[in-house]
């Protein structure tokens, strides 16, 4: 825990013991598992909620994306500003226990608009997750291994993607999908509790800067806002994981009924496969932080950060074909495998770059602007594009028009290779005008 105190406006630094700074990245993991856990179990639940309610494609595309993207995009920004401003410890615990509800209420829905109702509680609530998580963060760990913290951090998506994969398809078998939803909700109560009652709100700049922590104010959140869209390399980096955010939540919501339709399985069959492919997927979320890390410490260029997530996009997408168009397992499992190894190494780089980019007290609307292009745009229309096409192919090839329409739609990681790469030739300059700045807020400059 904590080796010694202070005060944020006194000359004495509290001191973090390593331990306790695993302690904390290990609870923000847990809090963030949880997250996508709540978030990505509808998944799964899609194809006996489409039985129950006879819903189209087209509908339970928008169940799975933009009614949930609208409003976790849109509230994102304010509720990242007030982590800004007041503790961040105190918002994530709020967040937590409110996701937490709202996932098990979702079983409780009579229709298509109760549903979309829950799961736009549950949105407001994981709207305010991940932004105080990673300024958290950022005051836990130094710039020089902040993409390795940020990648164990984004772990937490294919370690909460495996979990919740599993545990609904044997749930919804056992006992239906809407008991499923209320048991996979409500112990994130725990996880809110124990964030309020251990972890620690670290000072602003913590780890920027070795002297004294000078307190200075929150800036505006439209002035924030302005800093960040003036820096072309955050605007490409956004737009680059926007675009293969499409991908991502594309296949993230449509897998289990992919694997359902094309290849026969049931909910637990089809839950244990993506549990699987999700963990194999941690190889790819660490390794593209770590990645970048040694690739920018080493060659003193830190674009590395942008090439690595650009590359990784280009190279996933001939395994995108065989994955979800083969009828052969033995062809779809490696090449599955891989796709989402090369898909999970965006989390680290993009977020530390967001992080890098924005000043000590400006990080959380930092990751919300981040999170607001690539929610709003992957999660609200990736899903719903993948079901559109889906609709408009199945007279005419029938079962495999999910296969397709997953296809199509995993050409966008082409589109956002190229703004990676864009954004890393602007990249170095628009990070010495932060750091400036920040030693400047310091006081040493």
């Amino acid at each position: 825990m904590t080796v010694e105190s202070g005060s944020q406006d006194a000359a004495a630094r509290p001191v973090y013991s390593n331990a306790y700074r695993g302690y904390v990245l290990g609870m923000l993991v847990l809090g963030y598992i949880f997250n996508t856990v709540d978030r990505g179990v509808l998944g799964v639940l899609l194809q006996p909620i489409k039985e129950q309610f006879q819903f189209t494609d087209t509908q339970l595309g928008l169940l799975g994306g933009i009614a949930f993207a609208l409003f976790y995009s849109v509230l994102g920004i304010p509720i990242a500003r007030l982590a800004d401003a007041w503790s961040r410890v105190n918002v994530l615990t709020i967040a937590v226990a409110l996701w937490s509800i709202a996932t098990a209420l979702c079983g409780a829905a009579q229709g298509f608009y109760s549903l979309i109702c829950a799961r736009i509680g549950t949105a407001v609530g994981e709207s305010g997750g991940s932004p105080p998580s990673h300024s958290l963060i950022s005051d836990y760990f130094p710039s020089k291994i902040r993409g390795t913290a940020l990648s164990i951090y984004a772990m937490a998506v294919p370690f909460g993607t495996a979990i919740g994969n599993y545990a609904s398809g044997w749930l919804n078998v056992a006992f239906g999908w809407r008991l499923t939803f209320v048991l996979v909700g409500l112990p994130g109560l725990t996880v809110a509790l124990l964030l309020r009652l251990t972890v620690k709100e670290p000072p602003r700049g913590y780890s920027d800067t070795e002297g004294a922590i000078r307190k200075h104010e929150t800036p505006a959140m439209w002035e924030a806002c302005k800093y960040l869209c003036t820096r072309w390399s955050f605007m490409h980096m956004s737009m680059a994981a926007a675009l293969h955010s499409v991908v991502w939540y594309a296949g993230s919501t449509w897998n289990a009924s992919f694997f359902m339709r094309s290849h026969g399985m049931d909910t637990k069959a089809a839950g244990a496969y993506l549990a699987i492919f999700a963990l194999v997927g941690t190889v790819g979320t660490f390794t593209g932080g770590l990645l970048s890390d040694r690739l920018s410490t080493r060659t003193g260029d830190r674009r590395w950060y942008m090439w690595v997530p650009g590359i990784a996009c280009v190279i996933m997408v001939p395994f995108q074909f065989v994955s979800y168009l083969s009828p052969d397992m033995r062809l779809v499992v490696p090449a599955f495998s891989v796709m989402v190894i090369l898909a999970s190494m965006f989390f680290g780089p993009s977020f530390a770059v967001a992080q890098a980019l924005a000043t000590v007290r400006m990080r959380a609307v930092s990751t919300s602007i981040l999170l607001f292009v690539q929610t709003l745009i992957g999660l609200g229309l990736g899903p719903l594009f993948a079901g559109m096409i889906s609709d408009q192919l199945e007279p005419t090839v029938g079962k495999p028009s999910l296969s397709y329409g997953l296809v199509i739609v995993g050409m966008a990681n082409i589109w956002a290779a190229v703004h990676y790469f864009l954004g890393a030739r602007s990249y170095r300059a628009d990070l010495a005008k932060t750091e400036q700045l920040n030693k400047m807020a310091a006081g040493e400059g």
